[in-house]
């Protein structure tokens, strides 16, 4: 069944089929995990061959990935950043989260499915910034939290002339108007939004786009307790 939906999905897509089979194992891992350890409340396959993975993949058509250095913030089970990868073997991944049980995880998963140029790493966005600031291509999130409080933990990451990737809801509107001052102060630009509708699905998604057109101040990121209690 989930060979099946992935087909078809990645089929609409136009999207190559190639990594089916690793994505499936991807799959069996995050089921056998998840027994012991609470990486998702999806469980049942066919939402998580539709909800986590085509949905993930449904970045690769609406930007260039390809050839392209990408961290993951606050990647959790891997979402978007490991079906991005095996799905464009080009891709340079770093997947960022700051609990180490999933990262663990994270790291198991690419040892099993042998991915080469993916970098699993335990630590803070903020913290991470100290020493990786400007590296990365393309920052990408689907972390539930306020897109001011994301673009101050993922601009600073992303190169000028790169892009902040959010994957959001399609009724983030107020959200996108509030959160204007934050990426202009951060050193970027919002773009137009892209919505997309998950194969196989009526639900639609929003990707919000941010380009970096200029340095972000080194006073960011600020402390996490600071980011959260007075957001830009």
């Amino acid at each position: 069944m989930m060979e099946t939906i992935l087909q078809e999905g990645l089929t609409a897509l136009s999207l190559s089929t190639d990594g089916i089979p690793a994505l499936v194992r991807y799959a069996g891992l995050l089921a056998e995990k998840n027994k012991v350890m609470n990486l998702t409340a999806i469980n049942d396959p066919s939402d998580v061959a539709r909800l986590h993975f085509l949905d993930s993949a449904a970045l690769l058509t609406l930007y260039n990935f390809q050839k392209k250095a990408v961290i993951d913030i606050g990647t959790g089970a891997g979402f978007p950043g490991l079906p991005l990868r095996i799905l464009e073997p080009s891709l340079r991944l770093t997947l960022l989260d700051a609990q180490n049980k999933r990262v663990d995880f994270l790291r198991d998963v690419c040892q099993e499915l042998k991915l080469e140029d993916v970098v699993c790493v335990h630590e803070r966005a903020e913290a991470f910034s100290l020493e990786h600031r400007e590296s990365f291509d393309i920052a990408v999130s689907r972390a539930v939290a306020a897109l001011p409080l994301l673009a101050e933990l993922c601009l600073p990451l992303v190169k000028v002339g790169g892009t902040f990737l959010a994957m959001k809801s399609v009724d983030s509107s107020q959200e996108l108007d509030a959160s204007g001052r934050a990426v202009r102060l951060l050193g970027g630009q919002l773009q137009e939004p892209l919505d997309y509708t998950i194969p196989g699905t009526d639900l639609r998604h929003r990707l919000v786009i941010i380009k970096k057109i200029e340095e972000t101040p080194k006073k960011y990121p600020r402390a996490f307790a600071k980011i959260k209690k007075n957001p830009l």
